[in-house]
């Protein structure tokens, strides 16, 4: 086959992914950015370039860049010594330990929000640090949401280290600490910048975290995208940010991409076991510790406030869930919206896991040339946009561009599950890219030439390798649909609310009935997305992390 018809059939095979993207991602997008570049019909270039003069964008934007940048030199202090116990040193209850610490990253960002309150409020267990609406929460709130990140990521790396390398350097007479430092971080480096850049990435485009965590007094870039089309209708400036965050966001991806591409000769065929632990060990021990407690902590704290009631233990909070709350908190039981929860995450479940499969058979199958390879790597970079584009960006284009003919579904039940599957499909590429390119291509090569169909190959060949990395990454997408929370809140009916946006809503409203059903949903909307990560956490997908 000429290099020309495989190009054009790697685009043909393409065309279904690029078509929903298109449609759901492409055109929403550019619906909201046209809103604020031609206003009144009219490019006004200008008007979009004064509004990042406004004090207050400059605000949102510089502090956009402290917090981000000091909760991802956070992250990685805490991360890295964490990966290092977890990975490489036996320890007791490491598999449940490392569990537990990843969590975090699929959390609804609201639930993470209230139990941050709880911790460090007036009449909370830290409340004598006064951190409450503090830049500090926020960063700790950033802090708790990615440390995980980091860990999976540089663990991964870190338990697939050849040690070779470092016992000839201690051979020769290095100390631990020069191993260290010349041996195993180098061999770390391109794990740990693919780390923190999209560290930083989760980070600079944090929504739930900021809004419940800074109030009306601190602003981010994602907040103020919020602020300006929600409340204030000021589109231009909401596209001027979004434009500022696609680039940099952009910048981030192809760092961690060229990151993930850097080549690693100390990589070992097999994964190491762990050591016996020593003395060395408690430095990073100690910093496992204190990120295990910044992870329990708030969360230990949310259990425990929704079963008091007036002083005393008590299940109202729960047993309230069956109804709207006092003084018109919701329209409907709190019940009802798990139940809306539950469905409309099936259904991003299974939008995402297929568009995410035909994704990544693209961008794996093997290429002869380079115009291929490049071709392939730009069809991977275009599925990873979604990372990059605000949630309340990607909600408010829903509703301007699918809102009339010929697209109207504005009343369509698929609207919110597509928009939370966008959201959920980097995700699920990028567990499922690794697997399926570490399949050797001759095994497929090898059941054609015995006769089988490529349906046939697909079925001997590859569902054996990816069924646990898709059960991951089902698991992935339905976790990240539960507790999405940017762009539900711009598409979501009133009268068929989901949980996250429930628990918003009853937070905002006054009487203590309200605020104990929105902790009792918040420990029911946790738990339920930690079951979930737990068991994706028990299938030891090593891909499930990659970034």
């Amino acid at each position: 086959m000429t290099t020309t018809r495989r190009l054009v059939a790697l685009a043909a095979t393409a065309v279904i992914p690029l078509a929903v993207l298109g449609v759901f991602f492409v055109l929403p997008v550019s619906g909201m950015l046209s809103e604020g570049f031609w206003p009144d019909g009219h490019l006004d270039i200008g008007g979009v370039v004064d509004v990042l003069t406004r004090p207050e964008i400059q605000r949102a934007v510089w502090f956009t860049v402290w917090t981000s940048t000091v909760a991802t030199l956070l992250a990685c202090a805490l991360g890295l010594p964490a990966a290092y116990v977890l990975h490489r040193v036996a320890i007791p209850g490491r598999i449940w330990i490392r569990a537990i610490l990843v969590v975090p990253f699929v959390l609804p960002t609201v639930v993470v929000g209230v139990a941050f309150e709880i911790l460090i409020g007036d009449g909370g267990p830290l409340g004598f640090l006064h951190l409450d609406g503090s830049p500090d929460a926020i960063v700790a709130g950033l802090v708790f949401f990615n440390a995980s990140v980091v860990i999976r990521v540089v663990g991964g790396a870190w338990e697939s280290l050849d040690p070779r390398p470092g016992e000839a350097a201690a051979a020769l007479g290095a100390s631990p600490r020069q191993v260290l430092r010349d041996v195993t971080l180098p061999a770390l480096r391109p794990a740990i910048v693919s780390a923190a850049t999209v560290v930083f990435l989760f980070c600079a485009t944090a929504f739930g975290i900021v809004l419940t965590l800074g109030g009306l007094r601190y602003s981010s870039v994602e907040t103020q995208i919020y602020l300006l089309t929600a409340d204030l209708l000021d589109l231009q400036g909401a596209a001027a940010l979004s434009v500022l965050q696609l680039l940099v966001v952009t910048a981030l991806l192809l760092a961690a991409a060229r990151a993930r591409r850097t080549p690693d000769a100390t990589v070992s065929r097999s994964q190491v076991r762990p050591r016996r632990m020593t003395r060395r060990d408690l430095p990073a021990l100690a910093a496992t510790l204190v990120l295990l407690l910044l992870v329990v902590g708030p969360i230990a704290s949310l259990v425990v406030e929704s079963l008091r009631v007036d002083g005393a233990w008590s299940l109202a909070n729960y047993r309230a869930l069956q109804t709207p709350g006092s003084h018109q908190a919701l329209l409907v039981p709190v019940t009802e919206a798990v139940a809306n929860s539950l469905r409309i995450a099936v259904d991003a479940t299974w939008m995402s896991l297929l568009l995410g499969l035909s994704v990544a058979v693209v961008v794996t199958r093997r290429s002869r040339t380079r115009s291929e390879r490049r071709l392939r790597g730009v069809f991977d970079g275009l599925f990873m946009l979604p990372l990059g584009v605000s949630a309340v960006t990607l909600g408010f284009g829903f509703l301007i561009t699918l809102g009339q003919p010929p697209l109207d579904l504005r009343d369509s039940p698929l609207l919110i599950p597509v928009a939370q599957a966008l959201v959920a499909l980097p995700l699920v590429v990028r567990v499922l890219v690794p697997v399926l390119a570490g399949i050797d291509d001759r095994l497929r090569q090898a059941a054609a030439t015995l006769g089988a169909s490529p349906a046939r190959a697909l079925l001997v060949v590859d569902l054996p390798a990816i069924w646990k990395p898709l059960l991951a990454a089902a698991g992935f997408a339905f976790a990240c649909s539960l507790g999405e929370f940017g762009a539900t809140s711009f598409l979501v009916r009133d009268d068929r609310p989901t949980l996250p946006v429930v628990i918003f809503r009853l937070i905002g409203h006054p009487g203590d009935l309200n605020y104990g059903m929105a902790l009792a949903g918040s420990v029911v909307l946790g738990a339920t997305t930690a079951t979930v990560m737990l068991l994706v956490e028990r299938l030891r997908v090593p891909s499930v992390g990659t970034f």
